[in-house]
């Protein structure tokens, strides 16, 4: 059985959201056909965070960061799409990579590969993922051992912050080698 994630679901401190979403299923529709897959690595971005987007407050492009718990922040970087789950205030959490489930064929190890496959672009950006019809998370209660914890992937500021969250032992993840794995911890 699916439960399609409700609002407090997102409403927590941002580290643990973002511990929290791993192992939860994304679901995109675009007209009938319905695409899953399983989350399997993110990165959390908080407050006082240089690497943030939102560190120096809101603008144009990431004002979705400041949005309600549970809305979607989509933006661009060097022409893939990244996308976001907000936990509200300026903070959010990177998907990074997932495990594919139903009608996804392509590689899901990289957040642009992962928007390019399931066809979310900056259209998404501001979307509710309590009430949208297009994409929403669901859990359906699977349950893993471990989460590797290391030092996020392609930040140049604040980037020795313990802040990548993966579930171990995943070869759906996007890196496995870099960087090294600083801890395994037990799922929250």
């Amino acid at each position: 059985m699916r439960l399609k994630l409700g609002r407090s679901f997102y409403d927590r401190d941002t580290v643990e959201l973002a511990q929290k979403l791993l192992g939860k299923i994304i679901v995109v529709k675009h007209g009938e056909n319905i695409k899953r897959c399983r989350i399997v690595e993110t990165e959390a971005y908080v407050k006082n965070d240089r690497a943030n987007h939102a560190y120096r407050g809101m603008t144009q492009r990431n004002k979705s960061m400041f949005g309600p718990p549970g809305i979607l922040y989509v933006y661009t970087v060097h022409t893939h799409y990244c996308m976001n789950v907000v936990r509200g205030g300026g903070e959010a959490v990177l998907i990074r990579a997932a495990e594919p489930l139903q009608n996804v064929d392509g590689r899901l190890d990289g957040p642009g590969r992962l928007c390019r496959e399931l066809g979310v672009d900056r259209s998404f950006d501001g979307v509710d993922l309590c009430s949208s019809e297009k994409i929403w998370l669901e859990d359906d209660g699977y349950v893993f051992e471990k989460i590797a914890v290391t030092r996020r992937i392609g930040v140049t500021r604040d980037k020795h912050r313990l802040l990548r969250f993966f579930i171990a032992d995943s070869p759906w993840v996007s890196r496995k080698k870099s960087p090294s794995i600083a801890e395994t911890i037990k799922p929250v």
